[in-house]
C-alpha cells in the first residue's frame, strides 16, 4: 500500500553547488490517503554561516550542538526508504538531500522525478496561478503558520498532498510511474538513531540559563584561585563585543571545569573583573551614563547584581590591585583580520579596501598570527570560526568592527 514522506529543508542558501547547506529538515509520513501519520524533525549543523538568518529565523546559536548531517543520515534514510518522496518544490529539495549524502560518498535514489512534487501537480487541482506554498494552501482553505519553518511547511505540504488525493478518483493511478519508480528506489542500509533530533520547538521553550548554573556549588576558598588569570582573560576576550555567544558560554563553562572552579568561585571572578571595569571607568574621576550602561551591561552578562556595579564603582576600592588586565585588545596598524559572513551595507570588496586604507592585513583563512575574526554572526558554524575558537582568536560582529576602527589611526569610519 502506498505511503508518502513529505519533506522540507531550510537551508544556508540556493545551491550545494555554492557551498550551501541544510540547516533544518522535516519528514511528514502519511498513508495512503495522505492523512499524516508521524512525523521527525530536527535542526542541523551546516558547518558554516547560516545564511539568511532573516528568512529562515534561525542563528548560529540555535544550530550549536544540534547534530550534523552525517549523525541524522540513518534516521532519514529509514523515513524514506520505500516510500514516495513529496515536496513542494521536489527538485530543491531532492538536489540538497542528494548532495549531503553524496558528501558521504552515498547515492541514493532521489531526484526531481523520483517523487511527486506538490507544486507542479498545482496546476492540476488547484486554480491557474497558485503556485507558492502559501497561495496554494490559501486555496485550499488552509493558511500557512509560520511558514520557512520546516516542519510548519512540511506539514501545509501534507495537506495539499491530501487535498490532490482527495480531489483525483485515482491519484495512484494518475501518478504510477513515479509512485512506482520511488518505492522501488534502493536505499543504502544505514544505521539510525546516531543523534538526538532538536527542534526549534526545543530552542524556544528552553531559556537558556546563565551558564554559571552549569558549574558545581560549592564554597569558595578564601584566597584567590592561583590560575584565575587565563579565565579573567578569556572573559575580557569573550565580551569585546559586549555578548556572550552561546560558543563562548561552552568555553568559559570547559575552562571553569578545567580549572576546578565552583560556580561561587567564577562569581567572585566576575565581580573581580567587573572591579577592574569600574577603576578604568574611575581612572578620570567622572563616570558618564555610558560608562554606567556598559558596567550594568557586563554585570547582566556575568550574572551579577545592580549591586555589584555600585561597588565596582567604590571609589574608596579605586586604589585596590587590579585582578587582571581588562580592555587590553585593540587593532592597530598591521593586525590581520579574517573575515566571514556578509557584513551589513557593505560589500566584501569595499570591505577589504576599507581594511587597508586603515593599515589593517585581510587575510583569507584564519592562522595563529590572525588578530581577530569579523564575523556575520560571532555563533557562526563556519570553518574560519572553528579554527578561530581552536586559537584563541576574538570573534566579534560587523558593528563592533566598525566601532573599533573608529579609533583606529584616529578616523571616523561611515
Amino acid at each position: 500500500m502506498t505511503s508518502y514522506a513529505i519533506v522540507d529543508l531550510e537551508t544556508t542558501g540556493f545551491s550545494p553547488a555554492h557551498h550551501h547547506r541544510m540547516i533544518e529538515i522535516a519528514i511528514v509520513l502519511a498513508d495512503e490517503s495522505g492523512t499524516v501519520i508521524d512525523e521527525w524533525e530536527t535542526l542541523l549543523d551546516p558547518q558554516r554561516d547560516v545564511g539568511a538568518s532573516e528568512v529562515h529565523g534561525l542563528t548560529g546559536a540555535d544550530l550549536h550542538g544540534a547534530p550534523t548531517f552525517d549523525m541524522v543520515a540513518g534516521d532519514v534514510v529509514a523515513l524514506l526508504a520505500g516510500r514516495v518522496p513529496v515536496a513542494h518544490n521536489l527538485s530543491f529539495d531532492a538536489l540538497f538531500l542528494a548532495a549531503e549524502f553524496e558528501r558521504l560518498g552515498i547515492s541514493v535514489p532521489i531526484g526531481p522525478t523520483a517523487g511527486l512534487c506538490t507544486m507542479r501537480l498545482a496546476g492540476l487541482y488547484l486554480p491557474d496561478g497558485a503556485r507558492n506554498l502559501a497561495t496554494c494552501c490559501d486555496c485550499i482553505g488552509c493558511p500557512l503558520d509560520s511558514a520557512h519553518a520546516a516542519v510548519a511547511d512540511a506539514r501545509a505540504t501534507a495537506r495539499l498532498l491530501a487535498h490532490y488525493i482527495a480531489t483525483d478518483d485515482d491519484f495512484p493511478g494518475s501518478w504510477h510511474d513515479a509512485i512506482i519508480c520511488a518505492e522501488r528506489g534502493e536505499w543504502p542500509p544505514l544505521p539510525a538513531g546516531r543523534a538526538r533530533p532538536v527542534t526549534r520547538q526545543q530552542r524556544a521553550a528552553s531559556q537558556r540559563d546563565h551558564f554559571l548554573a552549569r558549574l558545581a556549588a560549592r564554597a569558595p576558598r578564601s584566597e584567590l584561585h592561583p590560575e584565575a588569570n587565563s579565565y579573567l582573560t578569556l572573559i575580557d576576550r569573550a565580551l569585546l563585543d559586549r555578548r556572550l555567544s552561546a560558543h563562548e558560554e561552552d568555553e568559559l563553562v570547559a575552562l571553569a571545569g578545567l580549572l576546578g572552579l565552583s560556580r561561587e568561585e567564577a562569581g567572585r571572578l566576575h565581580a573581580s573583573y567587573l572591579g577592574a571595569l569600574g577603576r578604568l571607568a574611575l581612572n578620570d574621576g567622572v563616570v558618564t551614563p555610558e560608562e554606567r550602561l556598559d558596567l550594568e551591561r557586563v554585570a547582566a552578562l556575568l550574572g551579577l547584581d545592580a549591586d555589584a556595579v555600585d561597588a565596582a564603582l567604590d571609589a574608596e576600592k579605586a586604589d585596590e590591585p587590579v585582578a587582571c588586565t581588562v580592555g587590553g585588545f585593540c587593532l592597530k596598524a598591521g593586525d590581520a583580520v579574517v573575515f566571514t559572513g556578509e557584513a551589513p551595507g557593505i560589500e566584501r570588496a569595499d570591505l577589504e579596501i576599507q581594511a587597508h586604507t586603515l593599515g589593517l592585513r585581510v587575510t583569507g583563512s584564519v592562522s595563529r598570527k590572525t588578530q581577530l575574526l569579523v564575523a556575520a554572526d560571532p555563533d557562526s558554524l563556519s570553518g574560519k570560526a572553528r579554527k578561530a575558537r581552536d586559537l584563541s582568536v576574538p570573534i566579534v560582529g560587523y558593528s563592533t568592527y566598525f566601532q573599533m576602527l573608529e579609533s583606529l589611526g584616529g578616523l571616523r569610519v561611515i
